[in-house]
């Protein structure tokens, strides 16, 4: 499945704990199982909604793990790559190879905001570690790292780097990568709230985040703009809009996880320094959610 170009809806899951806060592989199995009956065409683990930074090093490898023997081969699993320092983030992308992992997405080494020459280099020398491809994932607004299209471009010569998700939330970025780098990425957005004006502007895939809770509803939604029904697209997205805002707050991963509790698809706890909601702003989140959930609809 990984040797096929990457395309479509490529959710990044989260990762279920139990109210304790040890691992709950097997609510995370039954998600993943979940989103793939939705006809997602692959799946990320360990991204940022996935909690990677809290989870110490052999965990993230069993959750890579656990996804990998749920998928069973039909869909690629691509698991985050959010290291502090090169040499983890290259020992992490050897042993996800060993775990049948189909390919990364990769992060700037995370705390250090690293010049262009060094994230280049960071990007090289993982690219290196491994035989699997990659995606980059571009998230100036979240990691400070800014990767331009003169970048992409510069960085076009790694053979396994073979798309980029684009989280700048500056949607012109598509329209100058392709001018700068035509067809050489796979280019998915990253922000679930642009990804309506990405459509129309020309995307290979989605790395999607609010729709993990409404996995039938974003595949239909997505589908809708492969076909080019831009009037039912947009008639669907501003029933989409507010939940997929969730996606876009500083508090993102407790959100989704909110989401994805009421719709009956995993639970709501985090890991600290994150806190599960409480007061007056989980009620107004869940207030959102069960506005979507009364008026999903009718596929």
């Amino acid at each position: 499945m990984s040797h096929g170009k990457w395309h479509g809806v490529f959710p990044a899951i989260t990762t279920q704990f139990h109210k304790d806060l040890s691992l709950d592989l097997d609510g995370f199995s039954k998600h993943v199982e979940a989103l793939v009956d939705s006809g997602v065409t692959g799946l990320i683990v360990c991204g940022s909604l996935g909690e990677n930074q809290s989870m110490d090093p052999e965990e993230k490898r069993a959750v890579l793990k656990r996804a990998v023997e749920v998928a069973k081969g039909r869909i690629p699993v691509l698991s985050g790559v959010a290291e502090t320092s090169t040499a983890a983030a290259c020992r992490y992308v050897a042993d996800g190879e060993k775990l049948g992992a189909s390919g990364y997405m990769v992060m700037p080494a995370m705390v250090y905001k690293a010049d262009a020459a060094e994230a280049e280099n960071h990007f090289r020398k993982v690219a290196a570690a491994t035989r699997l491809p990659w995606m980059l994932y571009n998230n100036p607004v979240g990691y400070t790292v800014d990767i331009t299209p003169a970048q992409f471009a510069k960085l076009s010569d790694i053979k396994n780097l073979v798309a980029l998700k684009e989280s700048s939330a500056n949607t012109r970025r598509i329209t100058e990568l392709r001018i700068e780098v035509g067809d050489r990425y796979q280019i998915y957005v990253g922000v679930d709230d642009l990804a309506l004006e990405s459509a129309v502007l020309g995307i290979d895939g989605w790395v999607a985040g609010s729709g993990i809770a409404f996995p039938k509803e974003n595949q239909y939604f997505w589908e809708l703009t492969r076909q080019g029904k831009w009037d039912e697209a947009r008639q669907m997205y501003r029933w989409f809009y507010p939940l997929l805002k969730l996606d876009t707050h500083i508090k993102f991963v407790q959100y989704i996880k909110l989401a994805v509790q009421e719709a009956g698809l995993g639970a709501e706890w985090v890991r600290e320094p994150r806190l599960a909601l409480s007061g007056a702003e989980r009620e107004a989140v869940l207030k959102i959610i069960h506005k979507g959930l009364a008026e999903r609809p009718k596929l």
